[in-house]
């Protein structure tokens, strides 16, 4: 599989898929110009085993919820590409119908109607997501779990360099839990994945796997989806959703995870938060918040473009952008109330 990494259709393909939508960036436009130059020393890099990651450029965002995002070089994101390139379809294989996130021909929109049509046939759902899942991502239960279908050391090595190059960044960000069997060493742990990077959002599928499997196989439960740490599990009837809670928690303690206080059962017919929106058996509506973050960067936007800090051309790709996502719930008239001082500009 390394030597697979190594050649040069590979790489050029990473490169292909890193710089996508991103031809105009310094950064980009930068490496492209040497592309063969810089592709043969990642290369030789790689090779020897002298790749070593560059630093990481963070900024915190609060939407939907406070989050530290971190940004990897150019450099390193054709070695992210590079790697999932050749991991992906290994572990796609034995990844779940209904897992989906980061995946090809799935995102948030199938996400939201798969969930409606489970909401159609079943009367109650439990809806749970992970207390802060990509900081507590322990890599040694990561890396065991990788190597059950990766036996290339080569690649293990480059995993877990990519896995090192971030692990100080995110130690501020988790709230340490102990769980039974810990000595005081535990908090010593190496763990968190970057938000940001190609590869943990990848891992982040790979690490939930076995959970997903555990609630198909095991569970038996008749419905479940899971989109990153959100997941929800339907049934027709209350009681055996209590009884699966009580082993989700048990399970996910394996893998140091914990669920956000509070879960528990409820009617379909009181409405699904998930992925922005509420989602009734019958129609969707989007999040308030959702809504009100929107209006106040659209009157951002709007007070930019008159002032000539961004063009009509930014402008209308955000609004479109916001269009294109409103558009999966019932929200004509929510649209037109809320972009109706855009639809006045000239």
């Amino acid at each position: 599989m390394f030597t697979q990494l190594l050649q040069w259709q590979n790489l050029l393909l990473a490169f292909h898929r890193a710089a996508k939508g991103k031809r105009g960036q310094p950064e980009v436009a930068e490496f492209e110009y040497r592309l063969e130059e810089n592709l043969l020393s990642l290369q030789r890099e790689l090779a020897n085993f002298f790749y070593r990651p560059g630093r990481y450029r963070s900024f915190p965002i609060h939407e939907p919820k406070s989050r530290l995002i971190s940004a990897a070089s150019f450099r390193d994101r054709v070695v992210h590409h590079a790697l999932c390139n050749l991991i992906e379809p290994v572990f796609d294989r034995s990844f779940i119908h209904d897992s989906y996130a980061n995946r090809l021909n799935k995102g948030t929109h199938r996400a939201l109607n798969r969930c409606q049509q489970f909401a159609r046939r079943y009367k109650y759902v439990l809806s749970c997501d992970i207390v802060q899942f990509f900081p507590a991502i322990d890599h040694a239960i990561l890396l065991k779990t990788l190597k059950r279908k990766i036996n290339d050391r080569r690649i293990i090595w480059l995993i877990q360099t990519i896995l090192k190059s971030g692990a100080d960044i995110l130690s501020e960000r988790y709230d340490m839990v102990y769980f039974p069997g810990d000595d005081l060493f535990a908090a010593l742990r190496p763990r968190g994945l970057l938000i940001g990077n190609l590869t943990s959002q990848f891992w982040a599928n790979v690490y939930l796997n076995p959970f997903d499997h555990f609630v198909k196989r095991e569970l038996r439960c008749p419905a479940y989806l899971r989109y990153v740490d959100d997941f929800l599990l339907f049934a027709k009837d209350k009681t055996s959703l209590w009884g699966m809670l009580e082993r989700i928690e048990l399970f996910l303690m394996k893998y140091r995870l914990t669920i956000h206080p509070g879960s528990h059962p409820r009617p379909v017919a009181e409405g699904i938060s998930f992925l922005g929106f509420i989602v009734y058996p019958q129609r969707r509506r989007l999040k308030r918040r959702k809504v009100v973050h929107f209006q106040r960067r659209l009157k951002r936007l709007i007070a930019d473009y008159q002032t000539g800090i961004i063009d009509r051309e930014k402008l209308d790709a955000s609004v479109q952008g916001w269009i294109n996502h409103a558009r999966y719930g019932n929200t004509e008239g929510l649209q037109k109330k809320v972009l109706s001082h855009y639809y006045s500009l000239e």
